[in-house]
């Protein structure tokens, strides 16, 4: 997903090692970016463009014109089932292959407002049901659509729109007399009985979600901090030669205070899991729900109707303005490039947005890419300041020698602040040294067959001079001085993602929406770069905590900060949820560096590590057991010993047994299901510790039960035993304690 598909990988590897060793060495030595980008794209040969080009190809991102008929049908399935999601997601994939202004995207645009009004999503059903008229929707499939316009406007409360939708109504039904009557009594039973709704209250049930949304959106730093822009006044910028660039408080910082609140200055949405790249004639369209169905190609927010891009089937969007902001932004560019972005993966496509993005630092503003909004081949506004940084020394050693930047600290302006933009990016330290020989052939490689196929499309993107940096079929493959600039560029934005990528999250709920208690799981939804946060040290239990909302991060303490004292983040391995070796391995192979944190150094410290949570009690006293194979009782007045793989096998009958009570909780056999929980509670409670992972377990799946069976009281006070193994091994700030908590509200809300 980050990188390039297993085929492309396997083949670049392949090349590597049939390389002579002395081009290897050459590459393995080279001391910049500049040269390793050059050494390598050299040595792209045509028939490894030919088979990139036939991976790409396996992935369906043009626009269809017999899937939309295909769509619609599934669509009408699933809506005859009253599978409501489903079926507007379908017609979402049935807009997003048709042409504009054709009957296709009017007939799919009504039909999912249809489905979206069933869904309650009336303010969205209006929408819809505008852009299927705009688009041309049939004149005798008018009546049924104003119907659901008409109700809609009823149900919002918007009466003199409702009545001039039924007077234009009757008009209609006046001179077409087909339908009218049956149409027309329906209409008038639902208005009388929705008017005295409306009157007494107006419907919410989209309002609210949008204003909870907008509330946390609007939530501001109280001070924002003179030196970092997006931060807080409660923090300072440093350096060491050491630690590099980090925060520190300047002030004693209180639990919860908002520290950083940043914009992404560039994101590339999660494509998940995508359809089989090798297609029978079944399945040749993918009607499984991903979450570029669901989100918003640019802001990533969550949307049940989506936008498509003009040109493609793959980028969707909230809204026109969305889709307009992106195209003017970076779609232009890579509209014809989504399958090549798709196989190279989401680390190429952020570096080549990011370079796209870099186009408009200069101009203060957003410009507008020179030529229609239809023509394909769009050129770069001249951009010399930003060309001379990006002519420099790419290998990160410029700023050593004092060519790019005067201010003190890499990455701040000449005024010595630090802000997101395009420069605080570049100087992300792309830990070019640390990456292997191997490594930097596949992302210079990938990079390159990129930037040729941007070239050959007529793309001219990175250049104020396109004609004179035109590829010549009969000459040996070779990138022009300016685009060889960018591309250096783009290897270097590939390389600082391995350290510097924040993966945006979502919380997305699990189970069947007719449960009353519903599980939440933390899902990537994509991937960003943000300057600021990227100044923050890793801790395995850090002081502050991170969460999203579409395109924006905030950074909140999850501690009480003193004067002085850093600001950390974790970075993924958390001493709640990996051992000291784990999270060691995984910080070294991917961040490049030991982690020194308090909780490594008094796991390296403790000369002794006790049996843990995940330990046998005494069966005769309740002590914890220690020992190797054979284990005894840690306490003196008690000799009881016992078998480990004893032991063993005691807890592997029970995770069968709690595993039986799971799947007879699904088929809805709860009594069954809870006589089997209990006899498991009473077992464990003979030989586990109170802490075990599988005690929490077997009490959560207890608060489920009686949940369902409509006992709140039984069902929180199992919920409430399962949080205190939860806050034993994650901590009481983890979101681990945050989906419990959610999920013990919901049982005190119900009861």
């Amino acid at each position: 997903m980050d990188l390039p598909v297993e085929e492309w990988t396997s083949h670049i590897l392949q090349k590597w090692s049939l390389l002579p060793k002395s081009i290897q060495v050459t590459i393995s030595t080279a001391e910049t970016l500049n040269d390793i980008f050059l050494h390598s794209s050299s040595l792209l040969q045509p028939e490894d463009e030919i088979f990139l080009k036939r991976l790409s190809g396996d992935y369906l991102v043009g626009k269809d014109p017999d899937a939309p008929l295909f769509y619609r049908e599934e669509g009408n399935k699933k809506f005859q089932k009253k599978d409501y999601l489903e079926a507007t997601v379908l017609y979402s994939k049935g807009v997003s292959h048709s042409r504009p202004h054709t009957e296709d995207i009017s007939l799919c645009y009504a039909n999912r407002s249809a489905a979206l009004f069933h869904l309650g999503q009336y303010e969205t059903c209006l929408k819809d049901i505008n852009r299927a008229q705009m688009h041309g929707y049939p004149e005798r499939l008018q009546p049924k659509m104003l119907l659901r316009k008409a109700e809609c406007l009823v149900t919002l409360g918007r009466l003199p729109e409702a009545s001039q939708a039924i007077s234009d109504l009757e008009s209609n039904f006046a001179a077409k007399p087909t339908l009218a009557a049956s149409q027309l009594q329906i209409l008038q039973r639902t208005l009388c009985h929705l008017k005295i709704k409306v009157q007494e209250k107006e419907n919410l049930t989209e309002a609210f979600p949008a204003a909870l949304t907008k509330a946390f959106e609007d939530v501001d730093l109280r001070q924002e901090n003179e030196q970092i822009s997006s931060a807080s006044s409660s923090v300072s910028l440093c350096t060491d030669p050491l630690k590099g660039r980090y925060l520190v408080a300047t002030k004693d910082i209180l639990p919860g205070e908002l520290l950083v609140k940043e914009r992404a200055f560039v994101s590339v949405l999660n494509p998940g899991e995508m359809p089989p790249r090798h297609h029978s004639l079944e399945s040749k369209w993918d009607t499984r729900v991903t979450t570029g169905d669901l989100y918003c190609h640019r802001c990533l927010k969550h949307t049940l109707a989506t936008v498509p891009c003009d040109g493609c089937s793959y980028a969707k969007y909230c809204s026109q303005e969305c889709m307009q902001q992106a195209w003017d932004l970076y779609h232009s560019v890579e509209c014809s490039q989504g399958a090549l972005l798709l196989t190279l993966g989401v680390f190429c496509h952020i570096a080549l947005r990011s370079t796209l993005l870099a186009r408009f630092e200069d101009a203060g503003k957003v410009m507008k890419l020179c030529g229609e909004s239809s023509n394909r081949d769009i050129c770069l506004p001249e951009s010399k300041n930003l060309v001379q940084m990006l002519s420099y020394d790419l290998g990160g050693e410029s700023e050593k020698k004092g060519k790019t930047v005067e201010a003190p600290i890499p990455g701040c302006d000449i005024n010595g602040k630090y802000k997101n933009n395009y420069n605080a990016v570049f100087h992300l330290l792309p830990h070019t040294e640390n990456h292997s020989p191997e490594h930097k052939f596949l992302c210079a490689l990938s990079v390159s067959a990129l930037c040729r196929q941007l070239e050959a499309a007529s793309l001219q993107v990175f250049t104020a001079a396109p004609k004179s940096c035109r590829l010549k079929a009969v000459e040996a493959p070779a990138l022009c001085p300016e685009l060889s600039v960018w591309g250096v560029a783009m290897l270097r934005h590939m390389l600082q993602l391995q350290c510097n990528a924040q993966a945006i999250t979502t919380i997305q709920q699990t189970g069947s929406k007719e449960k009353l208690i519903t599980d939440s799981r933390q899902v990537r939804l994509a991937t960003g770069l943000f300057p600021v946060i990227s100044l923050l040290n890793h801790s395995c239990s850090p002081n502050t905590s991170v969460s999203f909302i579409s395109t924006s991060a905030t950074i909140r303490a999850s501690q009480q900060i003193r004067k002085g004292q850093e600001i950390l983040h974790c970075y993924g391995p958390h001493e709640s949820r990996m051992g000291v070796a784990e999270r060691h391995q995984k910080l070294k192979s991917q961040y490049f560096f030991d982690c020194n944190c308090s909780p490594c150094e008094r796991e390296k410290q403790s000369s002794q590590k006790g049996p843990g949570r995940e330990a046998f009690c005494c069966h005769a006293c309740g002590a914890l057991l220690q020992g190797g194979d054979v284990l005894s009782c840690g306490t003196a007045s008690c000799t009881e010993s016992v078998s480990r793989d004893h032991l063993v096998s005691r807890l592997q009958n029970l995770q069968q047994q709690v595993g039986m009570a799971r799947k007879l909780l699904r088929n809805g056999k709860l009594e069954r299901a809870i006589q089997l929980l209990l006899r498991g509670q009473h077992d464990a409670e003979s030989f586990l510790s109170s802490e075990h992972s599988m005690v929490g377990e077997i009490e959560d799946h207890l608060a489920r039960a009686y949940a369902a069976l409509g006992d709140w009281e039984k069902s929180a006070a199992h919920l409430q035993k399962s949080l205190r193994v939860v806050e034993a091994c994650h901590g009481p700030s983890s979101i681990e304690m945050g989906h419990e908590l959610f999920k013990l509200a919901q049982i005190f809300f119900n009861g």
